[in-house]
Order: structure tokens, then sequence, then C-alpha cells
């Protein structure tokens, strides 16, 4: 019993001397996401605050890159491309780095995100986009380093920057129009072949209306302009489902040799025994 006692309090003791002390964070991380028209844009950043510190010119030098934040790279995320200073990136992570001046900033769109702060080593070609902005001095102090989507439209959005008396707008274009119009010219032109296909298998598997299936199904088969063996593999099963013996062995024939000249064996083994079962072999 003795020897119980002593370890649990060997345990206690050890749990207690390895517990972590959780503390605010000097600069507190931040996460925010942006719809802009049809494209998701999510910005993760650390906020770092004046604390009675200069800090463009001071703490951080004018004409040197910035890491932008503190803490692990400020990071942009774009599940379209976009456009930036003219430039397409594609959809994917980006690390956001700039070089403050008086008058203007340069920022750059770098592709390496896994730096704490700026790489050790600078690599002109991880640089994606880079876009030179105005500075606009505001009329008092923003304590704590802001970023923001500001002039928020269907096809834009700028990403602002606010530290102490400075802001920034860096815009970002995105591809909306290009893509209703894409939805808009699928939409109007009426279902796809692959469309009416699905639709005709959920049928058959839902156990709903085959007559629907079958229409859905031959229209599936018409507007390919190279015939399927599986198309005819699941129009030959739908036909059976609706009673009709003789077009589901048409049609499980017509996928047979279709199967054959692919040389898909699994197909050729699904037909032969549907084929089998139905009298025709």
């Amino acid at each position: 019993m003795k020897n119980f006692l002593l370890l649990f309090c060997l345990l206690v003791a050890s749990t207690a001397t390895y517990a972590q002390l959780e503390t605010p964070a000097p600069s507190p991380f931040q996460k925010m996401e942006q719809k802009v028209g049809l494209t998701n844009i999510t910005l993760e950043y650390s906020r770092p605050s004046m604390k009675g510190r200069s800090i463009f010119g001071g703490l951080v030098p004018y004409d040197k890159i910035w890491r932008t934040g503190a803490n692990e790279n400020t990071k942009i995320t774009f599940d379209t491309d976009v456009m930036v200073g003219g430039k397409t990136l594609k959809a994917g992570s980006y690390a956001i780095y700039t070089k403050p001046m008086a008058q203007n900033w340069d920022v750059m769109f770098y592709t390496d995100t896994n730096n704490w702060g700026l790489p050790q080593q600078w690599d002109e070609s991880k640089v994606a986009a880079k876009v030179t902005v105005p500075v606009y001095p505001i009329p008092m102090d923003i304590e704590t380093y802001t970023m923001s989507f500001d002039d928020l439209e269907n096809g834009s959005v700028n990403v602002g920057i606010m530290w102490e008396r400075t802001y920034v707008g860096v815009p970002i274009e995105v591809p909306t129009d290009k893509m209703v119009t894409a939805n808009i010219e699928r939409v109007m032109g009426g279902p796809t072949s692959n469309d009416y296909y699905q639709a005709a298998v959920y049928y058959l598997q839902a156990g709903k209306d085959m007559d629907k299936a079958k229409t859905w199904i031959d229209k599936a088969i018409e507007m390919r302009e190279q015939p399927a063996f599986w198309f005819y593999r699941q129009k030959s099963l739908i036909y059976a489902e609706s009673g009709d013996k003789k077009g589901a062995i048409a049609a499980a024939k017509k996928s047979l040799d279709l199967a054959k000249e692919a040389g898909n064996s699994d197909y050729v083994a699904l037909n032969t025994k549907s084929l089998k079962e139905w009298g025709a072999m």
C-alpha cells in the first residue's frame, strides 16, 4: 500500500512539473474568410501591437522586406485562380511579404508558405506576383496590426493593411464573370449526357420511376459521340427492372460487344451473366 501511495504521489508531481501554463500571446493569431463573387479567400496572420513604438521607418524599416505581421508568415489562400497586378495567381496558398516605403509599398505573393517570418534565403523565383500600391495616411493611431477585406465587389476586393497611421490596399481580381457565364451557358444548354446518365442510375438504384429512367438513359446514350459500354450496361439493368426483357437483352449485347472491344473483362463477365439469366445465351 505504501509503495502504491508513493507511486501515485510521484505521478502527480510529474504531471504538475510538465503542465504548461497558458498565457495570452503577444501577437494573437487571426483567421478570416471572405467570399468574393464565387471565390473563397482565407487570410491567416498574427497581430503585433505598437506598445509605444514608432512603427514604419522605425520598428519596420523602409525599403526592406517585411514579414507583414508577426510569427509565422502571413498566408492568403484562394480556391480559384485570381489576378494580382495583372498577373494570374493559381488557386492555392501564398505568403504575403511587403517592402514598406514612405509613399508606396511593394506587395509580394510568395509560393513558400512554411517560414517563420522571412525565409532564411529569399528566392525571387518564388515570387508569384508583385504589385506596388500607394500609402494612405489615416488620422489616428491603429494600435494593433490589422488586415481586412475592403471595397468588396462581385469581381474584386482590396486586402487592407493598417497599422500606426498607415493604410495600404492590395487589389485582388476574381473570375466571377467568367465563372457565372460558364454556369449560365451550362444551365441554359440543358442537361448533359452525364446528367441524364446519373439521374437514370439514381432512379434505378432508388427504385423510382423506371419509365423516366428509361427516357433518361436513352437520352444519355443519344447525346454521346462515342458509345460507352457502361452506359449500355445501366440501360440493360433499367430495361430489365421496367419489365422490358427484349430491350434489356439488346442493351446487354451491345454493352458486351463494346466491353470486348475495350478489353474490359469485368463488364464482359457482368453482361454474360445477365444474358444467361435472361435466357439469351
